[in-house]
C-alpha cells in the first residue's frame, strides 16, 4: 500500500497544539506504512496569512521533531505547496464544474443571501445558502458581460442522506438537507478552503486525510466535489477534538494553546511530542512515556479513542519532569538550559536594559528574572491603583489582550502603535494605561519598557501573561464578557 497523508495548516494564527497533534498522527500512520507525510500552507486567506506566520508554523513543527518529506522549505514532485502560488488553477477546476452542470455562477448580493437565510430559519430549515439560486443562462450571459461580481457555487442535493465512510467511525450519516451550497471560488479569484483540499489532494496524490473531527460535517462537500471531478476519494480519519480539563473544547481563553508557549516555557520537544501521542492514543503496552520512534514502531490507528483527549498542562508538566530528570544527565541539562533562553544571543538582547540598572552582577537576576519566568506570581492587590477601578483594569488587560491577539507582525513598533492607539481609544493616560500591563507582564510597575519586555518575550508568553492576570483577576463572567465585547467593538468603530 503506498501511502501519502498530509496536513495542511493555515498560516492566519500562532503555531496550534491541535495542528502537532493531527500532524503527529499524519506523520505516525505514513512512516507505519512506509509511506510520504506532506506540509502544505494553505494561505488562501491572502488578507490575513503572512510569511512570519507560515515560518512560525514551520519552526514550531521542527522543534518538535516532525519531518516532513515534501513541503514549501523541501520541495518535492508535487508542488508548489502554497496554495496562493495554485490560484490560476482553481479558478479552472471550478468552471469546469459549471460547464459539467456541477456549479452555478452566483451573483446573490450580502442582503439577498441575509434574507435567504432568514427565511429558512422562520421555516425550520439549516440556514444554510441553499434553494434557488441559480439564474437562466441568458441572465447569466448577461451580468457576466456586465462585468458584476459572483462567486461560484456547488450544487448540493436538497434530499436523501450522505453517507461517509471513516476509519474510526464506521459509515457516517449526514442528512443533505443540511449541506449548503459552498462557495467555491470567491469573487476575488481565490478558491476556498474546500475546493483547494480536494483539487491539493487529488493532484498530490493524497491516499488518506487524518484531521480532527471538526471536519465531519464538510466530509459531504468533499465527497460531492470528488463525485463531480470522476476522482477517487482518499480515506478519510476523523480524529477526537482536544479538550480542556471542564471538556470543552481546546481554546486559548482556558489553555495556552500555542506550541511556541510550550518552548518559551522551557518544556523539553520529546515531552510535548510524548503527551500528544496519548491524546487519544496508547502503546500496546499502555506506557507513558515513549519516543517518536516508539510510536511508529507500535502505532495502529484503530487504537485511537473517540472519546475527547483532554489535554492538561499540569499532566504535560508531570510528564517533562519525567523526562527531565530520567532522559538528561548533567551534561545534556546544562546544554539543554543554555539553548534554552541562557545562551549569549538571548542575554545579550537584555544586555540595554539591565547594564544601566544593575551596580553588581548579583542585582543582574532580581531586576531581569521575569524574562526567565513563566507565569508570575501575581495577585489582585499588585493591580490596585490610585486612579484606576477594578473594572477599568480588567477592561485594560482584555482589550489589550484581545487587540495583540490580532497583531500578525510582532514588534516594539508595532506593540506600541496597538497599545498607544487603544490607551486613546479608551480616554486614559499612557502611564494609566500601562499600569496593569506592567505587573501583567513583569510583575512590577517599576520596570524597563515594557514594550521592550514584550518584543522580546513574543507574544505567545505575551498574551499568556495577560491572560494569566485576567484569571487573578477573576476575569468576566459569560454575561459580562458579552457586554465587554460590544464595549471593545465599539472603540474600534470610533
Amino acid at each position: 500500500m503506498t501511502v501519502r497523508t498530509r496536513i495542511a495548516p493555515s498560516p492566519t494564527g500562532d503555531p496550534h497544539v491541535g495542528t502537532a497533534y493531527v500532524a503527529l498522527f499524519n506523520l505516525c500512520f505514513a512512516r507505519q506504512h512506509g509511506g510520504q507525510f506532506i506540509l502544505r500552507i494553505e494561505d488562501t486567506d491572502q488578507a490575513r496569512s503572512t510569511a512570519e506566520s507560515e515560518q512560525d508554523i514551520l519552526n514550531a513543527l521542527s522543534w518538535l521533531g516532525l519531518a516532513w518529506d515534501e513541503g514549501p522549505d523541501v520541495g518535492g514532485e508535487y508542488g508548489p505547496y502554497r496554495q496562493s502560488e495554485r490560484k490560476a488553477d482553481y479558478a479552472a477546476y471550478a468552471e469546469e464544474l459549471v460547464r459539467k452542470g456541477h456549479a452555478f455562477y452566483c451573483f446573490r448580493t450580502p442582503e439577498e443571501l441575509d434574507a435567504i437565510r432568514e427565511h429558512r430559519k422562520a421555516a425550520g430549515l439549516n440556514p444554510g445558502i441553499k434553494g434557488d439560486l441559480a439564474l437562466p443562462d441568458d441572465e447569466v450571459k448577461r451580468r457576466l458581460d456586465a462585468g458584476e461580481p459572483y462567486v461560484i457555487r456547488m450544487k448540493v442535493p436538497d434530499e436523501g442522506v450522505c453517507e461517509i465512510d471513516d476509519m474510526l467511525r464506521g459509515t457516517v450519516e449526514i442528512d443533505w438537507a443540511q449541506v449548503d451550497c459552498q462557495v467555491l471560488l470567491k469573487s476575488d479569484g481565490m478558491p476556498t478552503y474546500h475546493l483547494a483540499n480536494v483539487v491539493d489532494d487529488h493532484r498530490m496524490g493524497i491516499t488518506h486525510v487524518i484531521r480532527g473531527e471538526e471536519w465531519i460535517n464538510s466530509a459531504p462537500k468533499h465527497q460531492l466535489l470528488y463525485q463531480y471531478f470522476e476522482w477517487d476519494m482518499p480515506t478519510l480519519c476523523h480524529l477526537p477534538l482536544l479538550r480542556n480539563p471542564d471538556k470543552s473544547k481546546l481554546s486559548k481563553r482556558k489553555n495556552p494553546t500555542s506550541i511556541n508557549f510550550y518552548e518559551r516555557m522551557g518544556f523539553l520537544p520529546e515531552a510535548v511530542l510524548n503527551y500528544l501521542g496519548r491524546m487519544g492514543w496508547s502503546m500496546p503496552d499502555d506506557r507513558e512515556k515513549f519516543t517518536l520512534d516508539d510510536m511508529i514502531k507500535h502505532f495502529d490507528i484503530q487504537r485511537i479513542s473517540l472519546g475527547g483527549p483532554v489535554f492538561d498542562v499540569e499532566k504535560l508538566r508531570w510528564l517533562n519532569g519525567q523526562w527531565m530528570r530520567e532522559d538528561l544527565d548533567d551534561e545534556a541539562f546544562v546544554r539543554r538550559i543554555q539553548d534554552w533562553w541562557f545562551n549569549r544571543e538571548a542575554l545579550q538582547a537584555l544586555v540595554p536594559h539591565v547594564r544601566g540598572r544593575a551596580d553588581v552582577f548579583s542585582d543582574v537576576a532580581p531586576l531581569a528574572g521575569f524574562m526567565f519566568s513563566g507565569m508570575l506570581d501575581v495577585a489582585p492587590e499588585d493591580f490596585q491603583h490610585k486612579k484606576l477601578e477594578e473594572g477599568q483594569v480588567k477592561r485594560i488587560l482584555q482589550f489589550a489582550l484581545w487587540t495583540l491577539e490580532a497583531q500578525r507582525h510582532w514588534s516594539k513598533d508595532t506593540i506600541f502603535a496597538d497599545v498607544k492607539g487603544l490607551s486613546k481609544a479608551m480616554g486614559l493616560k499612557m502611564g494609566e494605561f500601562m499600569f496593569p500591563i506592567f505587573v501583567a507582564i513583569a510583575g512590577t510597575p517599576n520596570s524597563w519598557s515594557v514594550m521592550d519586555s514584550m518584543a522580546l518575550l513574543g507574544p505567545d508568553m505575551t498574551r499568556a501573561r495577560l491572560r494569566h492576570a485576567l484569571h487573578v483577576l477573576g476575569g468576566f463572567s459569560k454575561k459580562e464578557t458579552k457586554r465587554v465585547e460590544k464595549e471593545f467593538r465599539a472603540l474600534g468603530e470610533e
